[in-house]
């Protein structure tokens, strides 16, 4: 159900008001501007941004949702379409394509068809662009209710395979290095860190020392997941206290398992704690 009111919209329990959209268009035009203004009516907060790398990387941030305005100049831009193919791929942003056939034809021969979320030829029936982006908005809106993973480790294969088995379950975002760990941490707060033991340059257990002692990301929960099971290596860690050692040799089911018993054991202490 959509409710229009002065202050909240909506949509199957979506807030909309919450949801911003970036809205790609070279300049004004009367189309352009018909579009933008209904969905402002539909409740978005929309960012117009032109078709540059600069205007998009700026405000990326703030949106999930992109919805680009085709036109000619689109020829002329391989580098901004190479662009928007890396953030909706690493990033998981939702774009969705206006234009005409040719238009379309273009794009489509540089992006990847797992970067296109949806495609609208013009002219743009707006009930059914307007249909589309509130469905997106109550996926985006339950993918983030989930719980947030950070996975740390030098081999992009497991990497690859991690990404694979907790997708369904968790947000994960997947870093190759203690640095871009640390990198990562200065903006963002992950539920859970899952933290390789060996890498280069610097270690799993420098990556957890660092954390421990900063105080912004302190708090933040961290597990090995490691190919490293020696009783020594594990000795040293558990010094420094993480909540847990997982071996990566076990069963996807029980790396699964692990991290859903971490989260619920975590969600009854804070209940516990707002009871007492």
């Amino acid at each position: 159900m959509l409710f229009i009111g002065k202050v909240k919209i909506f949509y199957k329990g979506v807030d909309l008001m919450r949801t911003k959209i970036m809205f790609i268009s070279q300049g004004v035009s009367f189309m352009g501007n018909s579009i933008q203004k209904n969905f402002e009516s539909a409740g978005y907060d929309v960012i117009h941004v032109n078709p540059t790398i600069e205007e998009i990387s700026e405000s990326k941030d703030e949106i999930t949702i992109m919805v680009f305005y085709l036109g000619k100049f689109v020829e002329e831009i391989p580098d901004v379409l190479v662009y928007l193919k890396d953030i909706c791929l690493e990033e998981e942003k939702c774009l969705i394509l206006l234009g005409n056939l040719d238009e379309l034809g273009i794009v489509e021969n540089s992006l990847p068809s797992n970067a296109i979320t949806s495609k609208f030829e013009r002219p743009v029936d707006l009930k059914k662009l307007i249909s589309e982006v509130n469905k997106l908005a109550e996926v985006v809106d339950e993918r983030n209710a989930m719980k947030s993973i950070l996975l740390v480790d030098d081999d992009p294969t497991f990497l690859k395979m991690m990404k694979g088995w907790l997708d369904p379950y968790y947000r994960v975002t997947i870093v190759t290095s203690g640095m871009q760990a640390l990198m990562y941490l200065a903006d963002n707060k992950p539920n859970l860190i899952l933290l390789d033991y060996e890498m280069p340059v610097t270690s799993g257990p420098q990556v957890l020392e660092m954390i421990r002692s900063e105080t912004k990301v302190d708090h933040v929960p961290v597990m090995f997941l490691t190919g490293k099971g020696d009783r020594e290596s594990v000795l040293k860690v558990l010094e420094l206290k993480p909540e847990g050692y997982l071996l990566k040799s076990l069963p996807r089911e029980k790396i699964i398992e692990n991290i859903e018993d971490f989260f619920e054991k975590q969600h009854a202490a804070e209940i516990h704690a707002k009871t007492f």
